[in-house]
Order: C-alpha cells, then sequence, then structure tokens
C-alpha cells in the first residue's frame, strides 16, 4: 500500500498558522489522546520515542534521535521521523519530516495559547532565545498578532543580532528586566534551568509563554510569577507531574493541582480563557505526541489538498 513522504522544503510553504490552531482546537473536540514515551540511552546518545492515538483522527509513533557530539561530524544533533496512521484500518499514511512536525507543533501550540490568552490588543512581543524555535515564534506571532512590535532578548546579543539580520523587523533587547516590563506577550525558549523570568517583572494585562522547560530540573520563570498568574497548560498529564515548570513548585507546595485553571482540553467548554484584561496568564507549552499527530494530520491535509 502506498504511503506519502513529506520532506520539510515542499511542505513547509504549504502551511498557514492560523489554520493550524484551528486544527489544534478541532483535534481537541475529538476524544481525549492515549500517550506514551519511551528512551533508550547509550551515554550521550538518545532514541526518543511518542506515541499518539486519537480516536477519530489515527495514531502517530514520532521517533527521534539525540546525538550531542554529531555537530562535530558536520551531522544535525537531532534527526528522527513522524510515522501517521489512519483511524479506521491503522495502516501507514505518510512519513513526515520530523523538523517539520516539530518546527509548526511548538509554535503553533503557543500560538493557539496566546490567541485565547493574551489581550487581544498586544501591541509587544517579547521572544526570549534565539535558537531554532525562536524563529518559528517570530513567524508565528507575526501571523497571529500583526499589528504587534516583535522584539527579541537572548543571552548572547550576537546570536539575538544574527537572527534579526534575517527578521529585520525584530528589534533587539539588551536588557531582559526592561524587556519584560514593556512586554504585553513575553514567550520564553531558552534551554535554562533556572528561572530566567521573576514575578516582580510582570504587570497586569501580560500573558507569559513558557517553552523551553522539558525536563524535571528545567524552569524558565520563578515562583513569583506562578503565584501572581492565572496558569494554563497545554495537556495536564503531559506537564505537571514531569516538567520543572510546575512539578517543582507543585511539589514545594508553592501552587495546588487546582490552581492550574485549564488545558486545551477545556477548550470546548471555554475555561481556557483571559477573563479580565488585567489577568496576567501563565501558559506552559509542553508538546506531547497528541499535540504532534493534530499536526500531522493537518499537514497531510494540505498536503493532499496541493
Amino acid at each position: 500500500m502506498s504511503f506519502d513522504i513529506i520532506r520539510f522544503e515542499k511542505a513547509n510553504r504549504l502551511l498557514d498558522w492560523l489554520a493550524l490552531t484551528k486544527a489544534l482546537e478541532a483535534g481537541h473536540r475529538l476524544p481525549k489522546a492515549e500517550i506514551g514515551d519511551t528512551f533508550l540511552y547509550r551515554d550521550p546518545d538518545t532514541l526518543l520515542t511518542r506515541s499518539a492515538w486519537i480516536d477519530g483522527m489515527g495514531l502517530l509513533v514520532k521517533a527521534a534521535t539525540v546525538f550531542p557530539d554529531n555537530p562535530e561530524r558536520d551531522a544535525p544533533m537531532v534527526n528522527g521521523t513522524v510515522n501517521l496512521f489512519s483511524d479506521d484500518k491503522g495502516v501507514l499514511e505518510a512519513l513526515i519530516d520530523f523538523h517539520l512536525v516539530t518546527k509548526w507543533k511548538t509554535a503553533g501550540d503557543s500560538l493557539l495559547a496566546a490567541l485565547k490568552l493574551a489581550r487581544s490588543d498586544s501591541r509587544n512581543i517579547l521572544i526570549v532565545g534565539a535558537g531554532t524555535v525562536a524563529r518559528s515564534l517570530i513567524e508565528a506571532y507575526g501571523a497571529g498578532f500583526p499589528d504587534a512590535h516583535l522584539q527579541i532578548w537572548n543571552r548572547n546579543p550576537a546570536r539575538a543580532t544574527d537572527l534579526a539580520e534575517t527578521y529585520p523587523h525584530v528589534e533587539v533587547l539588551h536588557d531582559l528586566e526592561w524587556a519584560v516590563r514593556g512586554a504585553d506577550i513575553v514567550s520564553v525558549a531558552t534551554m535554562a534551568t533556572s528561572p530566567l523570568i521573576h514575578g516582580e517583572w510582570l504587570h497586569p494585562g501580560q500573558h507569559l509563554d513558557l517553552i523551553g522547560a522539558y525536563r524535571p530540573d528545567m524552569r524558565e520563570a520563578d515562583d513569583e510569577a506562578l503565584r501572581r498568574a492565572r496558569i494554563f497548560v497545554d495537556c495536564r498529564d503531559t506537564v505537571l507531574d514531569h516538567i520543572g515548570e510546575l512539578k517543582t513548585p507543585l511539589a514545594e507546595g508553592v501552587i495546588s493541582h487546582t490552581d492550574v485553571v485549564a488545558d486545551f482540553y477545556d477548550l470546548p467548554a471555554g475555561r481556557f480563557g483571559r477573563q479580565d484584561d488585567t489577568d496576567i496568564t501563565l501558559f506552559k507549552n509542553g508538546g506531547g505526541a497528541h499535540l504532534d499527530l493534530m499536526t500531522s494530520r493537518y499537514v497531510l491535509d494540505q498536503w493532499r489538498k496541493q
């Protein structure tokens, strides 16, 4: 049986950020996903597989290898593929480029949250970090908030300047506290293991989007930020007991599970949203294979339309 092979270069130009957020929202109206992750290690290398099954949408296995020494061998550190299977027969429908799905899933996840949680009149958007994810966020937030002014801060200013040369409409800022205090939306995509964002810097009406932390020992925002904000996550099951951003303050009693207002599965009921223009909203983007599945289904649909 034939299946589609979808490569980054050909498919990337077919996709649209706002259409993706609608597809992600629609995916959360289906039955809740079953998900599972496995890790295999050979120090310092890792094989990660993430699986998801959504009744009515299909099945997905996303496999990734992380070989930290590869850059020294002129090879990418992270490689992988996405296997998408049909809902009715479980047959392989597509092999999709790992980097394509990761790009659109990660930034689309945060954009969907921002469209629901940030003030619609947000004008200053600060991106903290200047890596691959930052590039995707510039594109995604630019599409979702076309009248906003995009700014970037990075611990290494030279990397921020290099990124701004590719996106000349983006302003480089050098004082993180000043930048955060002046932003309506702050999107953080770093590899920080200790908080960069301090709650005392936040102001009423602001939206904080936290992406980078993915391990139990990683955090990008401090306890005060969590105390001051209304907290949202993309999926309770993949965030609360797994990622340090919330796992640690929950364990230490800084916040409780009831302080997490909603996740994307609360979208149909209308609970995932800003209540007041003075709210400080905080969103933890944890990813998850179910979001890879929703994104991959959107990618395949667009691919076949073209």
